[in-house]
């Protein structure tokens, strides 16, 4: 048998070492967020979880644990056949639950009886989400950024990519939260990460940065959507350098109607959401706005929420949060199409 405890800061340093990285927790639990490349092997699924702790609180703790054993047995030999026979002698796992250890703890020994070498992450998640939490201030603080400033419209997501496809270092927040920061923003189909997931996800992309070489991001807002941007990144992020990113406005109204294809596609979903403005822009408004919608002149309504809705809010909160806006060199892409983002981001790059 060989089964090691590990910290959670050796566990991270090793993260790509392991052939595998098992989180024997629930479902519910890997859900909310688990270590990168974790693959879900619960020694108690939701309901067997859920049916133990009331043994726990209803019966005794003797019975749980009796009838939890039985449980994880059957769970880990379910676990080992699907997807254990067919591994070499030299396979390596990194095993991990919420913090005691005793799922983890479990499947590490049948692993280890087995023959294989076992590392067990000691005080399981809970420790690792601690040691990213304490990491996130210097990780963020060691880089230098690019800010890609403009308002609605101007492509800054577009301009993201070409410069990640360009060879550049890019940290999309708005993809890695699954949202497109504003009041619309929420993307069909694309549930938001959890808090603690988005934290993990931002902490993983910050680690990976050389930082000797910039990394360009868009000029967020504290939040996106329902999730918060690690402190310490925005600070950072408001204080560097800045670049205007400009748009003639049919191209920005064109670039809005690509970019939000399924409000297009879906004039109801449109309508739905548009809901959400009236606090700020008053239920008339709003109410002509879901009627030109249901009318079919969706173009109308997008150029009334550029230039009504988010250009003026935009420029003011820019010149207000990032204190080096009014020095940033102005890009002018000729078009909002991919290819003139990709001739403006391959001359970034060059010079990044």
């Amino acid at each position: 048998m060989s089964v090691h405890t590990i910290s959670a800061a050796e566990a991270i340093e090793r993260l790509e070492r392991f052939d595998a990285i098992l989180d024997a927790r629930s479902e519910a639990e890997y859900a909310e967020d688990h270590l990168p490349g974790a693959v879900n092997w619960p020694s108690l699924d939701n309901a067997e979880r859920h049916e133990v702790g009331t043994i726990y609180k209803q019966v005794s703790p003797f019975e749980a644990r009796k009838r939890g054993a039985a449980l994880v047995a059957a769970n880990i030999a379910r676990h080992i056949e699907r997807e254990v026979l067919d591994k070499g002698k030299d396979w390596q796992p990194l095993v991990y639950c919420w913090r005691g250890g005793k799922r983890s703890g479990s499947l590490a020994l049948v692993l280890g009886q087995i023959g294989f070498s076992v590392s067990v992450v000691e005080g399981g998640y809970k420790a690792f989400r601690g040691s990213v939490l304490a990491a996130l201030p210097a990780l963020a603080q060691r880089l230098q950024y690019r800010v890609v400033c403009g308002p609605t419209g101007a492509g800054k997501t577009r301009l993201l990519h070409a410069l990640e496809r360009a060879g550049a270092q890019v940290l999309d927040l708005e993809g890695l939260a699954s949202h497109r920061s504003s009041v619309l923003g929420l993307i069909p189909g694309q549930p938001q990460p959890t808090q603690k997931a988005f934290d993990t996800l931002v902490w993983d992309r910050l680690r990976r940065f050389d930082p000797g070489r910039p990394v360009f991001v868009e000029s967020e807002s504290r939040k996106v959507g329902n999730v918060a941007v690690p402190e310490a990144l925005i600070e950072r992020m408001r204080a560097s350098e800045c670049l205007r990113l400009e748009l003639a406005d049919d191209e920005r109204v064109g670039l809005l109607l690509e970019e939000y294809d399924f409000f297009v596609r879906d004039p109801d979903l449109f309508r739905q959401r548009l809901a959400a403005l009236a606090e700020l822009r008053g239920k008339a408004v709003v109410q002509e706005w879901q009627d030109e919608v249901a009318a079919g002149r969706i173009e109308n309504v997008v150029r009334e929420l550029l230039f009504k809705h988010y250009d003026p809010g935009y420029a003011a909160s820019i010149r207000r949060n990032f204190s080096r806006y009014e020095a940033a060199p102005v890009i002018a892409p000729r078009d909002r199409s991919v290819a003139a983002m990709e001739e403006v981001a391959a001359q970034l790059a060059r010079t990044a």
